[in-house]
C-alpha cells in the first residue's frame, strides 16, 4: 500500500453530490452502529497491539480510539449548535496536539463508553430531523466553509469508516 493509501484506506471523503432520503438513513444508521463496529474491530487487541501506529508516523490505534471519542463528542455539539444558533462559527481543535495529551496513554474502554453514549444521542436527535433541520449549518473556523448538517452527517459516516480502516491496517501489522 502507498503512504497515500494507508493515510486515507477508504478514500479522502468527497461530499456527495446529492442527499436522497435512502442516503441520509444509511448514514445515520452508520452513526448508530458505529461504536459496535469499533469495539469488534478492537475487541481481544494486546497493549502492544493497541500501541501499533497504521503507518509510520501516524497514530497508534489507541491514540485513533481516543480521537474518535473526542471527535464525535466535537460532533454532536456541531450538530447541535447549528440547530440552536443561527449558522454559529464552530470552535476547531488541534486533534495532533490533542492526540498527544496524556488522556491518550489511557486503557481505550472510557472512549469506548464513550462513543456508546454519543452515539446514542445522536442517532436519537439525527432521527428527529426535519428538512429544515438538516438544511441548517454552521461555520469551519479553518476553512471558512459553511457546512449544511446533512453534509456533516455524511463526513462523519465517512470518518468513522476512515479509522476503521486505519484499525485494520494497524492490526495487519501487529
Amino acid at each position: 500500500m502507498t503512504d497515500e493509501q494507508l493515510k486515507y484506506p477508504i478514500g479522502k471523503f468527497s461530499p456527495p453530490v446529492s442527499y436522497t432520503q435512502q442516503a441520509v438513513s444509511g448514514w445515520i444508521n452508520d452513526i448508530k452502529t458505529f461504536p459496535g463496529k469499533l469495539r469488534h474491530a478492537v475487541m481481544g487487541l494486546t497493549e502492544k497491539q493497541l500501541d501499533t501506529q497504521y503507518r509510520t508516523g501516524g497514530w497508534t490505534i489507541r491514540q485513533v480510539v481516543h480521537h474518535l471519542a473526542d471527535s464525535h463528542m466535537n460532533s454532536i455539539i456541531r450538530f447541535k449548535w447549528a440547530l440552536t444558533e443561527e449558522t454559529p462559527t464552530i470552535k476547531a481543535y488541534e486533534e495532533a496536539d490533542w492526540a498527544l495529551l496524556p488522556d491518550y496513554r489511557l486503557p481505550i474502554e472510557p472512549s469506548l463508553k464513550i462513543l456508546e453514549g454519543v452515539h446514542q444521542r445522536l442517532g436519537a436527535l439525527l432521527d428527529s430531523f426535519t428538512e429544515e433541520e438538516w438544511n441548517r449549518s454552521f461555520v469551519h473556523p479553518q476553512s471558512g466553509a459553511t457546512v449544511p448538517l446533512k453534509r456533516n452527517l455524511a463526513l462523519y459516516s465517512w470518518h468513522g469508516k476512515h479509522h476503521l480502516g486505519h484499525i485494520a491496517e494497524a492490526v495487519k501489522k501487529s
